[in-house]
């Protein structure tokens, strides 16, 4: 089985023996379109560069929900911007366990672009601080562009229509209250799509904001014979994907419209409780 986690020692090892390796910063806030720069410029894995969830891991706001997909040709110049290419090992970091955003990019990458190697940085920055990482202030130059061409794979990811007229199993990686439609402190309709069951992402992480055991991940995630996974945006749903594949599981499709893009039309229904 192909190992989607790295740790912070392994990472540590291969930058100070020069192999190469392509550090992607996907930190994020919702709602600060300008936070992740920000906080990678004070600081950040030595030569990593950053991956932008608002201009490199989505389209603008919209019909599509919130955090709708880019085009195949927009992804595609960010990657050939960021020089990234399949023989170029790629690691993808956050300060959320993965879940802002770091999850969302390795799905865009090694699902959707089809990139063999992509690993997510196990605990994120605060694993790399733990090992006595630096953290270098400023930008870092971009490398040579790529000239890479993904083949990008379709059949990853389902559409509103393929969700509403399908029999896979909905999991919601949003908090309980959220998925229950107590709360919504994000979207105008509260509640969650009908037949859905939730799985928080945080459910995935240990205490110290690392991923679980595949054993326990394996005894703990919904199990049935065709599975989507959503969540608000089409980004902490990513994460739960990341969390079967650590587990040797087969991969849920990811609805990358979810709950921002389900509610848009009145016709869909919408359940709560």
């Amino acid at each position: 089985m192909k190992r989607v986690l790295i740790t912070a020692e392994e990472v540590s090892a291969e930058l100070r023996e020069g192999r190469p390796l392509r550090v992607l910063d996907c930190r994020a806030r919702l709602g600060e379109p300008e936070a992740g720069e920000r906080l990678w410029q004070a600081g950040h894995v030595p030569g990593s560069l950053h991956f932008d969830l608002d201009r490199d891991l989505a389209a603008s706001p919209g019909e599509g929900g919130r955090h709708p997909l880019p085009s195949t040709d927009a992804f595609t110049a960010s990657l050939q911007r960021l020089g990234i290419s399949p023989k170029l090992p790629v690691v993808v970091l956050d300060d959320m366990g993965g879940q802002l955003a770091a999850a969302r990019a390795w799905w865009m990458l090694a699902c959707w672009a089809g990139h063999p190697n992509v690993r997510v940085l196990d605990g994120g920055l605060q694993a790399w601080q733990e090992v006595g990482g630096e953290l270098p202030l400023g930008r870092e130059p971009l490398p040579e562009p790529s000239r890479w061409q993904p083949h990008y794979d379709a059949s990853a990811l389902v559409s509103a229509d393929e969700l509403f007229s399908g029999r896979a199993l909905k999991v919601d990686a949003r908090g309980e209250e959220r998925f229950r439609g107590e709360v919504e402190p994000i979207d105008p309709v509260a509640g969650h799509i009908p037949g859905a069951t939730c799985r928080p992402s945080g459910a995935n992480l240990t205490d110290t904001g690392r991923f679980k055991p595949p054993e326990r991940l394996d005894d703990e995630l919904p199990r049935a014979e065709a599975i989507v996974a959503y969540c608000g945006s089409g980004v902490t749903a990513c994460h739960n994907i990341l969390a079967y594949a650590v587990a040797g599981r087969s991969l849920p499709r990811l609805y990358p419209g979810s709950w921002s893009e389900w509610i848009r039309d009145p016709s869909r229904p919408v359940a709560q409780g």
